[in-house]
């Protein structure tokens, strides 16, 4: 009997040609976009703008993982807008060899909020890379009390987005915050190096509001003012092994600015090393009407180095005097400091200035040595109730914590 084989062969193929597509629907094959492709030079001089926004929206019409290279070199970009929500949703990630640096007149950025912004973004990720966003000559501009000075960009800002992660970036000299997440969910931050100087104004380092599940792990964070910064409407923050000085130290708030505003609640700072800051751990709110609040805060694990303000509540924060003679309006409710020692670089370590308004309640110390150079360090108390326990120096409005075994 003879067997006529291409009509064997021909289900077979269509067999193999099934499955190498369904095999190809299940793995997406990665498409990898090198920004050179689209005209960006490495000398640091030639704009590179045009070709970062092509290779974008190039990964973003994407159906498969992209990756976008930025090798070594240095790229002169100007502001950047990266826009996500046409997107077809693939993950993209962006993998940074050099350094991505702004131009040298500060007025070519600053004449925006942002330098680098990613609006409604999903699955966006970024390692590597140095962003210089040049900001030595606004800093210089603002203190020596120029009228003509602007504001500034914030150097790298997520809006909108979801499921980011950043990892390894370091971001210098920015000419207002450094990074910044805004009404943005399920955030990783691991290996950030942020760097500024000590009188850089309004440099925070990572700065986070309304925002939900964002994670900042090992991190070194320097600047000319908060480290990390928390706003209002920020929930279920975890912020683990930071190194933080010079700065402001990490800050809930300013909150309470707005009457009617979000709270923060489910915030975890733990293993923290604060060097030479002017503040450790720190929530301010304004002196005034709000609705908002601050609840179920850890701060623990933390050491401090010659900082100027270990720990502080400040419910009358205010910018400018005179002062708005007013109570602040925002509930401070079950916060805990734990595992907290070092020097204070003056002779008040813990300073918990809450409101007559709104008293804070459920505040918790455990095991906090603070000592002042060369004198006992004291603690200041208003308004405020909770318990201690193994707490120095004495903190008088907290009662002794009565521990049975």
């Amino acid at each position: 009997m003879t067997y006529n084989t291409s009509c064997l062969l021909l289900p077979l193929a269509l067999i193999f040609l099934d499955i190498i597509l369904i095999s190809s629907l299940a793995h997406p094959i990665p498409t990898t976009l090198n920004v050179l492709s689209y005209g960006a030079k490495q000398d640091g001089s030639t704009d590179s703008t045009k070709a970062f926004l092509a290779a974008w929206d190039a990964a973003c019409a994407s159906a498969n993982p992209t990756t976008i290279i930025v090798p070594t070199g240095r790229f002169l970009v100007g502001n950047l807008v990266f826009q996500g929500h046409e997107c077809k949703r693939a993950p993209i990630s962006i993998r940074i060899a050099g350094s991505i640096v702004a131009p040298g007149d500060f007025r070519v950025i600053a004449s925006s909020e942002h330098w680098i912004s990613f609006e409604d973004v999903t699955d966006v990720s970024i390692y590597g890379g140095i962003l210089d966003a040049q900001g030595t000559s606004l800093w210089n501009c603002k203190n020596s009390g120029g009228d003509n000075c602007p504001t500034g960009a914030k150097s790298l800002v997520f809006t909108g987005s979801n499921n980011i992660i950043i990892n390894g970036l370091t971001s210098i000299n920015s000419q207002k915050f450094h990074i910044v997440f805004d009404n943005s969910n399920n955030v990783n931050i691991d290996g950030v190096k942020v760097s500024a100087d000590v009188n850089s104004p309004n440099t925070d380092g990572i700065h986070v509001e309304s925002s939900h599940s964002v994670h900042i792990t090992n991190s070194r964070i320097g600047t000319g003012d908060d480290c990390i910064s928390i706003g209002p409407g920020s929930t279920n923050l975890f912020i683990q092994n930071i190194q933080c000085g010079p700065g402001h130290g990490i800050s809930i708030g300013s909150l309470g600015r707005l009457e009617e505003e979000q709270g923060v609640y489910n915030v975890t700072v733990s293993n923290v090393d604060f060097m030479g800051s002017s503040n450790g751990v720190r929530i301010k709110t304004w002196g005034k009407n709000s609705k908002s609040f601050a609840r179920n805060i850890v701060f623990q694990h933390i050491t401090m180095k010659m900082v100027k303000n270990p720990i502080i509540i400040d419910q009358h924060y205010c910018l400018k005097k005179p002062c708005p003679k007013q109570e602040s309006g925002v509930e401070i409710s079950n916060v805990r400091y734990e595992d907290i020692h070092g020097t204070s670089n003056t002779e008040v370590a813990v300073m918990l200035d809450c409101s007559k308004e709104k008293p804070c309640t459920g505040i918790v110390m455990n095991d906090v040595n603070l000592v002042s150079v060369n004198r006992p360090a004291q603690a200041s108390c208003d308004n405020a109730n909770g318990l201690a326990n193994d707490v120095v120096p004495f903190t008088p409005c907290l009662k002794s914590e009565i521990i049975t075994t």
